[in-house]
């Protein structure tokens, strides 16, 4: 998916589900109900975001009869589609107006790094494992706040290094002291190392540029989907077509119908995912979002060793220890330094929270 699933992710799509309708802007909400739709909102990520990585894993890793999946694009090219129609249907339903207010070249910036990072992602399970790639996105930290002192300006505090450092250090420990290879391997785990960390810097310089965007054009989050979607999937088609994949996809549709169904299911989860994500960042403050995103990533983590039988070392586990560990203590300490701050709101919910840019990409 196009859109990122860090902290800075956008506002709410709006949508809400009959049982407990939500207040109208300006309202406020009783505990109960505050409680409700945090657990909502948090339980559909979580949900979401789980069958679109078991997919994933399924599509890039494990065999259709007796033939794998390698076209990646095709996969970036469904995905964009996806949100394209999606960005349409919810710019008629709010009946916002479909004219473009930033430069058309950041689009196209943010979308041959986006199209390209979402290359690299999928290709990257067809030599080192999902649990390998999940928590390689930790390394996120470090680009992520590289990039926003290139590109913005922003300055991060010394415990904030620690963390990242205490994070790199896990992931580091997790992959070099166990198995870390795809189940149906095609070449080394170099390979799919060296892919994760293009993937990396492509997603962070993405995630940094489309908040940078964001903040100065004031681009409303459907509109900025539509665009970025549809940029996204037009640079996809020329991929597509320049390499001559095209057939080959279309072919192996043919011959594997359960392989559309897969798609399919992997770009709705994906959609999806950003619905909840809008929502909760929107409601809740991005600090609620982290700390939803860092149980996402345990819960992944278990239900692919479950699902796919993959090895672990007792060292891999202490590893994987230490990055939760990092990962939970910084949402921990934001949430902490947040509160006295919501306590002088004259509302419960963050409802001042500064536009956000929408998610540049879903794991």
């Amino acid at each position: 998916a196009i859109f990122r699933h860090r902290p800075d992710s956008d506002t709410a799509l709006g949508a809400a589900p009959p049982s407990m309708p939500a207040p109208q802007e300006g309202q406020s909400r009783s505990a109960l109900q505050s409680a409700f739709w945090c657990c909502f909102y948090g339980a559909g990520i979580i949900g979401m975001l789980l069958i679109y990585g078991l997919l994933q894993e399924r599509i890039m890793s494990e065999p259709y009869g007796n033939d794998l999946f390698s076209v990646s694009v095709f996969l970036v090219f469904c995905n964009r589609v996806m949100g394209i129609l999606f960005a349409m249907g919810m710019i008629c339903a709010m009946g916002e107006r479909f004219r473009n207010t930033a430069p058309l070249w950041k689009y196209l910036a943010i979308s041959l790094s986006n199209v390209a990072a979402s290359y690299c992602q999928y290709e990257a399970l067809r030599y080192v494992s999902f649990p390998v790639q999940m928590l390689g996105k930790s390394f996120k930290m470090m680009p992520v706040m590289v990039w926003g002192m290139v590109i913005s300006g922003k300055r991060y505090a010394f415990p904030d290094w620690c963390i990242a450092a205490a994070v790199t250090g896990g992931v580091t420990e997790f992959l070099l002291t166990g198995s870390i290879s795809a189940k149906h391997q095609h070449g080394t785990s170099l390979h799919g190392l060296v892919l994760l960390l293009l993937f990396l810097g492509l997603d962070g310089f993405t995630s940094t540029f489309q908040e940078k965007l964001f903040k100065e054009h004031k681009t409303s989050k459907y509109n900025q989907m539509l665009y970025v979607n549809s940029f996204s999937g037009l640079v996809s088609f020329i991929t597509l077509a320049a390499s001559r994949k095209i057939g080959v996809a279309f072919s192996f549709c043919g011959q594997h119908p359960r392989f559309i169904a897969d798609a399919f299911f992997l770009s709705a989860s994906s959609v999806g995912g950003q619905w909840f994500i809008y929502s909760q960042v929107k409601e809740f403050g991005a600090l609620v979002f982290a700390a939803t995103m860092n149980i996402r990533q345990v819960i992944s983590i278990l239900v692919s060793y479950a699902t796919y039988k993959h090895p672990i070392s007792g060292l891999q586990i202490i590893g994987l220890a230490l990055v939760f560990a990092g990962l939970f203590y910084k949402s921990y300490a934001g949430l902490a330094a947040d509160r006295p701050k919501k306590d002088r709101e004259t509302t419960p919910l963050l409802t001042k929270d500064a536009e956000q840019p929408m998610p540049a990409k879903m794991a």
